[in-house]
């Protein structure tokens, strides 16, 4: 058996998220069935993160085992030829048979985009959160240093897997405005469910200036989802980066 790293690309537009569901359909799905006419074999497909619905990807990695005999460097071609046009595969690599897409992951990068103008950009509108009331870049970039460190981010989840650990490392966390485009970046050990959405939310209020960017810790050390934002609409968000 080969263990076989994917890197993948999609819209998610039209995707109910990446995990598998079944009356739903899914970036998983697709590709598990693009695999099995491939090579014959049906597949589990680990996604390094599970993105909610219209959700992207520009750098997802996902890996699965198989008896294939089609060449790593050849599978992206043959699985291109059978996927629909918003999922695309870049690159496919034979990687040792330890490698789990989700686990053996050391951070995550996300990048969500802000359209802050008047009206409504149409061939942006499934790709970004329109924003029509000017927004203080400045405070916001004040507000998101606050967030960097080992924090229990628990004021920063939507309710969901109580187990789950609320203890993670934001590595690095930016906000930048290119004309009417701000683009915020964020790379952590790990998210909680809605964790960024949630922190792109409590950003905004900062720019509007309903919420001071020096009360980020205290909200941080409350640990009460409603001291935080609103939580920001899936389509800005993209997953960019996995550093393994």
């Amino acid at each position: 058996m080969k263990n076989i790293m994917l890197i993948i690309e999609y819209d998610g537009t039209n995707y109910h998220g990446w995990q598998y569901q079944k009356n739903a359909i899914t970036v998983q799905e697709v590709l598990e069935k693009a695999v099995e006419k491939v090579t014959g074999e049906k597949v589990n497909l680990i996604g390094s993160s599970r993105t909610d619905t219209g959700v992207h990807a520009l750098y997802q990695v996902a890996n699965f085992k198989t008896k294939t005999k089609i060449p790593p460097e050849k599978l992206p071609y043959a699985l291109n030829a059978v996927l629909p046009d918003d999922v695309v595969v870049v690159k496919a690599k034979e990687v040792d048979k330890s490698f789990h897409a989700r686990y053996s992951a050391r951070s995550k990068r996300y990048r969500y985009l802000i359209l802050n103008r008047q009206f409504p950009m149409p061939t942006m509108r499934n790709y970004c959160w329109h924003v029509p009331y000017p927004l203080d870049v400045e405070a916001m970039k004040k507000a998101a240093f606050f967030f960097r460190g080992t924090h229990d981010f628990s004021a920063f989840k939507a309710s969901g897997n109580k187990k789950v650990n609320p203890v993670k490392t934001i590595f690095d966390l930016t906000v930048e405005k290119e004309g009417d485009l701000i683009k915020i970046e964020v790379e952590a050990d790990g998210f909680l469910y809605n964790m960024v959405r949630i922190i792109v939310g409590t950003l905004v209020y900062v720019g509007l200036g309903k919420i001071k960017a020096g009360e980020i810790p205290a909200i941080i050390e409350s640990k009460d989802r409603t001291k935080a934002g609103i939580t920001a609409p899936p389509q800005g968000l993209y997953l960019v980066r996995i550093v393994y």
